[in-house]
Parts: C-alpha cells; sequence; structure tokens
C-alpha cells in the first residue's frame, strides 16, 4: 500500500511538471472575438491544456504585429484581406489557413434612444444623426469599418456621412462610443451588439451591401509551439465552433 501511494505520487508530481513544461499558445485575435475566443480558451483549459493568452485588437494592428516579428502561435482575422497581408509576406505556416466563422454587420443606437432607421437605397442617415456623430472603425484599415464603408456606399449613404464619422480604433471602441452615448448611432458586427445590454440593434444591413464577413484563422510559421497547432485544430472543429455560434457567429 505504501509503495502504490508512493507511485501514485510520483505519478501526479509528473503530470503536474508536464504541464508546467507546455507553453500556453500565443493567439492573436480580432477585437470582435473577446467573449467568444475567452470562452473557447476556457473550454481549451478544462481539457487538460494551458489556457491560450489571447491578445485583441484591430485586424490591421495585429497583422502588422505580426509581420513585424511579434512572438505569436494564431492569428485570427475579421477579413480575408489582411490574412492576404500575411500570406504575401510569407509569414502563415503552409496549410494551416481556414474559414473558420462568418458574422453580419448592424446599426446600433444606446439602449434609450427612440430612432427608427430602414436600411435601404437612398436612406438619409445624416438626417438620423441628427447633430451627432457616426461611430465606427476606422474605414481606411479595420475590417469592421471596411465593411461599413462598402454597405453605406452601396446603400448610397457615405458621401453624406463621411465627414461625421469617429473612426475608431477597433470595433469595440466604436460600440463603446455609442454606449456611452457620445455617438448617437454606430456601426459594429452584430455578436458586438449582442455582448453589450446598452445599446440596441436599429437595422440589420443587407448581406448584399458590403462583402461577406468572415474570420479566418491561421498559424504563424515562427511558431513552435505545439500547443498553438493543437489549440487551431480545435478551434476549426465542430466542438470549437459551437463556442463562437453561442456568441452569434456562424460557423463557416
Amino acid at each position: 500500500m505504501i509503495r502504490f501511494l508512493m507511485w501514485l505520487a510520483l505519478a501526479v508530481t509528473a503530470g503536474t511538471t508536464a504541464m508546467a513544461q507546455r507553453r500556453p499558445a500565443t493567439v492573436l485575435a480580432a477585437a470582435s472575438l473577446q467573449e467568444s475566443m475567452n470562452a473557447a480558451a476556457d473550454v481549451w483549459a478544462r481539457r487538460g491544456h494551458p489556457r491560450p493568452v489571447l491578445s485583441f485588437a484591430a485586424s490591421s494592428a495585429l497583422a502588422r504585429q505580426a509581420a513585424a516579428g511579434a512572438p505569436a502561435d494564431l492569428f485570427v482575422s475579421a477579413d480575408m484581406e489582411w490574412m492576404d497581408y500575411l500570406a504575401a509576406r510569407g509569414v502563415l505556416a503552409s496549410a494551416t489557413r481556414a474559414t473558420l466563422l462568418g458574422n453580419r454587420l448592424v446599426l446600433v443606437a444606446p439602449r434609450a434612444s427612440a430612432v427608427r432607421i430602414a436600411l435601404r437605397p437612398g436612406f438619409d442617415l445624416r438626417q438620423a444623426l441628427g447633430q451627432g456623430r457616426l461611430a465606427m472603425a476606422d474605414p481606411a484599415a479595420v475590417p469592421a469599418g471596411r465593411y461599413g464603408k462598402a454597405a453605406l456606399e452601396r446603400l448610397g449613404a457615405w458621401n453624406d456621412v463621411a465627414p461625421l464619422v469617429v473612426r475608431a480604433e477597433n470595433v469595440r471602441a466604436a460600440l463603446a462610443l455609442v454606449e456611452r452615448g457620445v455617438a448617437p448611432l454606430g456601426i459594429v458586427y452584430a455578436t458586438d451588439a449582442k455582448a453589450s445590454a446598452r445599446v440596441r440593434v436599429v437595422a440589420v444591413f443587407p448581406a448584399a451591401s458590403h462583402p461577406p464577413i468572415v474570420y479566418p484563422i491561421a498559424r504563424l510559421k515562427a511558431s513552435r509551439n505545439p500547443e498553438g497547432e493543437a489549440f487551431r485544430r480545435f478551434l476549426v472543429s465542430g466542438a470549437g465552433k459551437a463556442v463562437f455560434v453561442r456568441y452569434g457567429f456562424t460557423a463557416r
């Protein structure tokens, strides 16, 4: 019995040591993935893995960091363009790129706002703004801003409201401006609106008004951490995508 207990203690110690030696995956993820990616990381940790280290920001900022050699294992973008940016620079590991998720684009207002808008060609967004500004992620670089600009151009509203746009550094910063009442209206993803109790969805942009919203994932070529590839495989699996679907994303 004593020998068995000694063996059991050694086995537990060895397992704990092995766990401690495994480095967690480091993930660069689009700002709109904050709640869902954290939930996926929690599931991964419950499966006996080190909990991934997550870094959230605009896809544009993260892609530039990855291209500059930032130490990370995975990159999850909110559009194809910034993943293409890294592919063109030879930064992605071969055969690891995959399309992970989809989303919708919405117009939001503070929860107490009574504004009503029908998003159709020729709608008067400037009048709906009144003396206020339109919050959106920077359309010059950030995916949510690019999608938003494309939608407004398609609906014939961009030229009228472009001077009134507050260009936020990422989609969550745009959401925060609406939450605080700094902007009466904002353009964010449907999942961002779902994550906030302080805004309401005024309208959903027609899917045909902007390029499809897709989130690709890939492992970075410089990654040598087995946990990075293992976590990537989990995220693209049915079980991994199911986590994101609970937060309003669509599996792709």
